[in-house]
C-alpha cells in the first residue's frame, strides 16, 4: 500500500493548468505519485506546452483523460469586454469530471494510506464528493495573487480594502474588467456554493516575500483563520533556474540570439497572455507607440486561446504596412507570432522591461526575475495584480488609466509607459527595488547548505502531506 497519492485538478485555462502541472513537478520530485486529470485535449496542452522541459520531469506524473464534449469558438477581438467568454464551453463541461474525480479518489484511497486531492479554487463543485471518502482530503489552490485574494474577499465583506494605505474601492469597481459576463459570474457563483465544505488547507502560488503581509491577513480571518496557507512559489522561475544547465541541449529560439546582440536593460518585452485578443486599432496604436518610444523590442502578437487550442485556425493580427519588415531589417525588435520562451526572455540581461496583461504567471515571472513591468490588466484579477505591481511593489507602471481598462489606449500612451519604464530615473528606481524583490524570493527559496534546519514552505506542505 502506497503512503500518499495526489490528485491533481486544474481547471482547464492555460494559466491555471500551467501553474497546477508545475506544482505536481514538484511534488513528484518527492517521491510521491501524481494523478493529474482533465479531458484528453486539456492535457495533451498542458503538455505540449512544457517547452524545455527535461522528459524525466513528467515521467512520474500520471495523466487521466477523462472524456467529455464542448464547443471550440474563437475569441472575439473587437469586444469590448475582455474576459475569455470562448472559454466558458470547456469551464462548464467541467460538471461532467465529477462522477469520475469521485471514481478515481475512491479507487487509489483502497491502494493508499491517504489521497490529497489538489483542486484550482474554481473546480470545487468537480471535486465536491471527496469529503465522502474517510481518507481522503482536498486543498484549494489559488492561482492569483495573495493581494487579488485578499480584495477579492474584503470587498465581498463589505470592508474598505486599501493597500500601502490607500483605499483602492474606486479603482477595483472601474472599468470593462469589473463587469463579468453573465454566464462567467454564473460558473463562478456555481463554484462559490461549495466553498464552505471541508478544507484542509489552502496554496498560493506567490512568495511572502511578495505579498506575505496579504496572505497573513487572509490567515487571521474568519473563516480562514482555522485553515493553514501555504505560499509555496513561485514555481516557474525556479524551475527555469533549475533547467539552465541544460539549455545548451536544446535548440535556441531565434529571438534569444537576437537578445544576446543588445544592451543590458535595453529591450521592452511585450505579451499579452493566451487569454487575450487585441483588435486590429489596438495593435496599430501599439506598434505606433512602440515606434516612437525608440526602445528595442520582443513582441508576441497572437491570438487568444480557443477552448481546444488544437481546433482551428489563429487569426493574425494586422500591424501597419512595413512595420514588421523595417523594425526587423532595422533591428530595432522582433515580432513573434506563436510561442516565446518568456522565462528565458525574463531572465536575460538585455531585458529591461515586460509591458504585460498582468495575469498571475507572467507577474509572477517577471517579479522573480527582477524586470518591472508595464501593466495593462485585460479581466479578471489581472487589475488586481496591476495593483500589487504598481502600488504595493512599486516596481511598475501603468498603461492607460484606472478605471478604464478594457477601452482603447492610444499610441501616446503606450509611449509615455514605454519611456517611464525604460527610459527615466524612475524606471531606474523600479528596477533597483525589482532586483532587490527578487533577490529576497531566491533566498527564500533555496536551502542553506551550512543550515539543515532552513526548509521552504514547500517543504513544510510536503512534511504536513506525509506526517
Amino acid at each position: 500500500m502506497e503512503e500518499i497519492a495526489v490528485v491533481m485538478v486544474p481547471l482547464p485555462a492555460q494559466g491555471h493548468l500551467n501553474q497546477l502541472l508545475h506544482l505536481s513537478h514538484r511534488i513528484s520530485a518527492h517521491g510521491l505519485p501524481v494523478h493529474f486529470v482533465g479531458t484528453p485535449v486539456h492535457n495533451r496542452q498542458a503538455q505540449v506546452r512544457l517547452h524545455g522541459w527535461d522528459p524525466q520531469a513528467t515521467s512520474k506524473i500520471h495523466f487521466h483523460d477523462f472524456s467529455t464534449t464542448f464547443p471550440s469558438p474563437p475569441p472575439n477581438p473587437n469586444s469590448t469586454n475582455k474576459h475569455p467568454v470562448q472559454l466558458l464551453p470547456s469551464f462548464y463541461a467541467t460538471v461532467h469530471l465529477r462522477e469520475p474525480i469521485c471514481e478515481l479518489v475512491k479507487k487509489l484511497s483502497i491502494t493508499s494510506k491517504r489521497v490529497v486531492v489538489i483542486h484550482d479554487s474554481l473546480m470545487r463543485y468537480a471535486i465536491q464528493d471527496v469529503e465522502t471518502i474517510p481518507n481522503a482530503e482536498s486543498y484549494c489552490f489559488h492561482t492569483p495573487s495573495a493581494l487579488a485574494m485578499y480584495t477579492y474577499y474584503w470587498q465581498r465583506a463589505g470592508k474598505l480594502v486599501t493597500v500601502n494605505g490607500e483605499a483602492i474601492d474606486d479603482v477595483l469597481r472601474g472599468g470593462a474588467t469589473a463587469r463579468l459576463p453573465q454566464e462567467l459570474a454564473q460558473f463562478f457563483q456555481m463554484q462559490a456554493e461549495f466553498s464552505k465544505k471541508r478544507n484542509w488547507g489552502n496554496l498560493y502560488n506567490t512568495n511572502r516575500a511578495i505579498d506575505g503581509e496579504y496572505l497573513n491577513l487572509i490567515a487571521r480571518e474568519e473563516p480562514f483563520a482555522a485553515e493553514k496557507h501555504w505560499a509555496i512559489g513561485p514555481f516557474n522561475p525556479t524551475d527555469i533556474i533549475s533547467q539552465k544547465n541544460r539549455a545548451s541541449d536544446k535548440k535556441r529560439h531565434k529571438c534569444l540570439d537576437w537578445l544576446d546582440k543588445q544592451p543590458a536593460n535595453s529591450v521592452i518585452f511585450i505579451s499579452f497572455g493566451s487569454t487575450t485578443s487585441l483588435c486590429d486599432k489596438q495593435v496599430e496604436e501599439i506598434a505606433i507607440g512602440l515606434d516612437k518610444s525608440g526602445v528595442k523590442f520582443i513582441w508576441v502578437l497572437r491570438d487568444a486561446d480557443r477552448a481546444d487550442v488544437f481546433a482551428g485556425e489563429s487569426r493574425r493580427a494586422n500591424l501597419p504596412d512595413g512595420f514588421e519588415d523595417r523594425i526587423t531589417k532595422s533591428g530595432k525588435g522582433m515580432i513573434v507570432r506563436d510561442w516565446a520562451p518568456q522565462l528565458e526572455i525574463l531572465g536575460h540581461s538585455s531585458t529591461g522591461g515586460f509591458m504585460t496583461h498582468c495575469g498571475w504567471n507572467s507577474c509572477i515571472e517577471s517579479i522573480s526575475f527582477g524586470v518591472p513591468m508595464a501593466a495593462w490588466p485585460m479581466h479578471s484579477d489581472q487589475p488586481r495584480n496591476a495593483i500589487l505591481v504598481t502600488k504595493h511593489l512599486k516596481t511598475g507602471v501603468r498603461v492607460g488609466e484606472w478605471g478604464h481598462d478594457g477601452e482603447l489606449v492610444n499610441a501616446n500612451e503606450v509611449e509615455k509607459a514605454i519611456k517611464r519604464l525604460m527610459d527615466s530615473g524612475e524606471g531606474d528606481e523600479m528596477r533597483m527595488r525589482a532586483a532587490a524583490i527578487r533577490d529576497a524570493i531566491r533566498k527564500s527559496v533555496e536551502k542553506d547548505d551550512e543550515d539543515d534546519t532552513t526548509r521552504t514552505e514547500m517543504d513544510a506542505f510536503i512534511s504536513h502531506l506525509t506526517r
